[in-house]
């Protein structure tokens, strides 16, 4: 299938590795020019040169964090300087689990970083690419979750929840100027961090760990216009982890 977006330009945050960096590739692969961000600039260097070497689209690199918010401008203003727009923004840059996951002392604290970054970073990035969406009454945004708001199993678990009621709000303001917004909740994925005794340890539906570049193409597709009716929603690709009915 043509996603058609062939031409578009999309700025991808925590780009420099796992999903983050498995989206980037695959948006690059679709004929996207991209651009990657993160806190490490060796990182940003080594993902940017592959993602170039395998797709041979431009990929540029802004290197910051994004708890700051004069970080998060100086970012926007470095990939709107490279590319000229932001046509599509994937939100991927948190840390993998979360900082906290039971109630002990400092638990707040950790909880407190856990949303700074995960959904007050998000919206930081959003806040400096969006304008440009309504101005052109075309793009897509893309925050990547996790299933663990699904469950109460950590609680980090509900910064992703929080990123659901984020999208669905900001989907009724920017759906009539051309902009969606949607979640994706990805499961446990293989990317480079995993062990095979991690993926061993998988249980879903499709028996097997999701692999990065899946999220990716889901990502893909709701990037294009052929998801131009999908807007506001909360989508998980875990492999059909879990048994709860969803409606």
């Amino acid at each position: 299938m043509d996603l058609e977006l062939y031409g578009k330009t999309a700025w991808v945050s925590g780009g420099s590795r796992g999903i983050g960096k498995a989206i980037a590739l695959v948006l690059a692969g679709e004929g996207v020019d991209v651009a990657i961000s993160a806190r490490t600039e060796s990182d940003l260097e080594t993902a940017a040169a592959e993602i170039r070497e395998t797709t041979g689209r431009r990929v540029v690199r802004a290197c910051g964090d994004t708890r700051v918010t004069s970080e998060v401008n100086t970012m926007a203003d470095s990939v709107l300087g490279e590319l000229g727009r932001v046509d599509i923004l994937v939100n991927c840059a948190a840390r993998p689990g979360g900082y906290v996951h039971d109630l002990e002392p400092g638990a707040h604290e950790a909880l407190r970083e856990d949303l700074d970054t995960k959904v007050v970073g998000y919206l930081r990035c959003i806040e400096a690419v969006a304008p440009r969406m309504k101005e052109r009454r075309w793009g897509r945004i893309i925050n990547i979750g996790g299933l663990a708001s699904r469950s109460s199993t950590s609680l980090s678990g509900m910064r992703n929840l929080a990123l659901v009621h984020l999208g669905k709000t900001l989907s009724d303001q920017l759906g009539a100027f051309g902009v969606t917004v949607n979640t994706v909740h990805p499961g446990a994925t293989r990317t480079e961090r995993t062990t095979t005794a991690d993926a061993a340890r998988v249980d879903n539906a499709i028996h097997r760990i999701v692999d990065a570049r899946e999220i990716g193409w889901l990502v893909g597709f709701l990037c294009s216009d052929k998801a131009s009716a999908v807007t506001g929603e909360s989508i998980a690709a875990g492999g059909g982890v879990g048994h709860s009915v969803h409606p």
